[in-house]
């Protein structure tokens, strides 16, 4: 599903303004469970959860599973890797801490392998890290000696957890794996296949219905009529002259069959004024078009595309103005076609695209215009039905003559009866007659049109889809990227302000959308942007340093980067506001400055499928966006001022203690 959204949200000019451009929710399977899921199958998802950056979904999936009887020591490595993805030793609930406590008691009773060593040096991590005497040289090596990927998985998720000198003798090598994996796989041009819309399938123009039907039931009486009449006038005839009746009987039926034979490729095709009229294009100030904003940027993308795929030897505008008439009378065709569903021009892109390719390549064939030629008659045709039809009103009219000539009365009158009756009957009969071939002929040209177009543009669709399923990148690609894009910005923030993590607190980081943004996620997964603003606070002693930057996250560029410090009695204030039709805000108010308000995420409600849960969606993104630990120390500082620095200080904290 696509939505296009032209609403934008304002606010003071150091906040974020946030305008959708597009967004869309990918149709996939990835993050769905069957509530009658086996406990292995709700592990799988916890860990897929976990990689690609959704820790509190992935708490919930392997706790469950573990509780359902599914254990052991790679099962308790990912559930560890959950509990302290993205969060401090303080963000812990002592319940957590108790479970944490019990589970490193369990490591000894697993079997020997890379997942439990891996479990007890995470263990080992966490004590050493909540005691800030504590030797972190040996727990380093047992780190470095792991496996590549479990070693990956500790450094990625404990990212929040390792502080201070562990951290910047691990800085480098995570700085050396985001240098290495920021533009792999193709990053750059794959990543607009992530945001681009669901294509809508394959429609073409049906064939209309007949409408012969009426003519089918009166011919039947006006040939039996004409029958009659044409039997009476040659009996007539036979009766007064045998022998020159004959002869024009014989003029006549031949010349009739010619005019039929003829005649029905003349006037039996639909009249050439239906053929090119097409559909009705609206004016742009008629009101069709201002009430229905689909058609005109259907139009215009029709004018867009055409205007980039161009024969050889046309300009751009040139090419418009040589197919304004097939642009305008497709452009009407694919607004008719596809207006009841409601859905963005973004969606139906692929298919003008893909007729606007077809125009280019029927021209360079000749064959643009075929529709305009192909039921023209030609001139022989036309001028053979006419004499057909000249020799066959004065066959009659010589017939009457015979019939009447030298002849008592009542025979003239019964004559002239059956002339008349024939003339009558016969133009009655003609015209209903072709009316229905034209219909036939319509029919049968229009149903051969419609599954013609409908086959090609069903193998463009799949041809599209196919291509964007190969191109768009998974969530595990989307999230890695991302990582390394604020490892990467994080890095070049430490480094301008000569910092190490011996010198900060603690530090988090808000990732948000920008002013302007496509966004797009799986069904179960969160909102990821194309352009996203990244907030970054550093804790020192001294107090608070903000950096943010806007990143266009299909290339990693950046621009907009603001700097500010403050001291920790200067933030005085941090409110949440919650509104379910535009989203969360953060709301920053400084002692020597205005309100900032930063805006986290947009609503996401009126883009859920029927199977989501708007609560749980709204908390997979807030997770992801880093805001729940960013909210807790904001509000911690604002509330408690510097002591909020002695109560969180390292020497304060109650060691973790590996249960014996």
């Amino acid at each position: 599903m696509s939505h296009n959204n032209g609403a934008a949200y304002s606010s003071a000019a150091y906040d974020s303004t946030v305008g959708i451009q597009a967004e869309t929710v990918h149709n996939s399977n990835v993050y769905f469970v069957h509530p009658d899921a086996s406990p292995q199958e709700k592990y799988r998802l916890g860990v897929r959860f976990l990689e690609d950056g959704v820790p509190s979904r992935a708490r919930e999936m392997i706790t469950d599973a573990m509780a359902h009887g599914y254990d052991g020591a790679e099962v308790r490595f990912h559930w560890v890797l959950a509990v302290l993805s993205a969060r401090t030793y303080d963000d812990l609930s002592t319940e957590e801490v108790q479970r944490l406590h019990y589970t490193s008691g369990l490591v000894r009773t697993y079997a020997e392998d890379g997942w439990r060593e891996a479990l007890r040096v995470t263990f080992d991590l966490l004590a050493v890290l909540s005691n800030a005497s504590g030797e972190t040289g040996p727990v380093l090596k047992q780190l470095q000696d792991l496996p590549l990927r479990q070693h990956t998985a500790i450094l990625r998720h404990l990212d929040l957890m390792l502080t201070g000198g562990l951290k910047d003798d691990l800085w480098a090598e995570t700085c050396e794996r985001a240098r290495a994996e920021r533009f792999g796989n193709d990053r750059v041009r794959r990543v607009w296949a992530y945001f681009e819309p669901a294509p809508i399938g394959a429609r073409a123009v049906p064939p209309r219905p007949s409408t012969a039907a009426a003519a089918k039931a009166a011919l039947p009486v006006r040939a039996v009529l004409f029958a009659v009449s044409s039997v009476l006038l040659w009996a007539l005839a036979l009766v007064t002259d045998p022998a020159e009746a004959i002869v024009e009987l014989l003029v006549a039926l031949v010349a009739g069959l010619t005019a039929a034979r003829f005649g029905i490729r003349w006037w039996g095709q639909e009249p050439r004024s239906d053929l090119t009229a097409g559909p009705r294009v609206p004016h742009p100030r008629d009101p069709a078009s201002a009430e229905n904003g689909f058609t005109n940027r259907v139009r215009h993308s029709f004018d867009h595309y055409f205007s980039v795929r161009t024969p050889y030897g046309f300009t751009p505008d040139a090419w418009l103005a040589h197919t304004a008439q097939v642009r305008g009378s497709l452009a009407s065709e694919i607004a008719d076609l596809y207006r009841e569903s409601r859905i963005s021009v973004d969606r139906v892109a692929w298919l003008i695209r893909y007729l606007a390719e077809d125009a280019r390549n029927r021209y360079n064939n000749g064959t643009l215009f075929d529709d305009h030629r192909q039921d023209r008659t030609p001139v022989r045709t036309k001028a053979l039905t006419v004499v057909a039809l000249a020799v066959l009103g004065i066959a009659a009219l010589t017939a009457f003559g015979t019939a009447v000539s030298g002849a008592a009365s009542p025979r003239p009158l019964w004559a002239f009866l059956a002339v008349l009756g024939a003339a009558w009957s016969g133009h009655a009969a003609a015209s209903l007659w072709l009316k229905v071939r034209r219909e036939e002929h319509r029919l049968a040209r229009e149903t051969q049109k419609y599954h013609e177009q409908l086959t090609a543009r069903q193998t463009a669709y799949q041809h599209w889809q196919s291509f964007l399923d190969a191109t768009r990148p998974s969530e595990l690609e989307m999230e890695t990227w991302l990582t390394c894009d604020k490892t990467s910005f994080v890095d070049e923030a430490l480094r301008h302000h000569r910092l190490t993590w011996r010198d900060l607190i603690t530090h988090t980081i808000l990732v948000a959308p920008a002013a302007s943004y496509k966004r797009g996620r799986v069904r179960g997964g969160p909102w990821r942007y194309s352009h996203y603003v990244f907030r970054l606070f550093l804790f020192t002693q001294d107090g608070i340093r903000e950096i943010s930057s806007e990143f266009n996250f299909s290339d990693a560029t950046r621009k907009n980067e603001q700097r500010s410090n403050y001291r920790f009695d200067a933030l005085s204030s941090v409110q949440v506001t919650e509104n379910v039709d535009v989203g969360y805000d953060l709301e920053l108010v400084l002692t020597n400055g205005p309100a900032r308000k930063i805006r986290v995420k947009d609503a996401d409600a009126h883009q859920l499928a029927p199977d989501e849960n708007s609560q749980e969606i709204s908390e997979i993104n807030l997770s992801a966006a880093g805001s729940t630990h960013t909210f807790r120390l904001l509000e911690g500082i604002a509330a408690d001022g510097k002591g909020w620095i002695e109560r969180h200080s390292p020497n304060n904290l109650t060691p973790f203690q590996i249960a014996g």
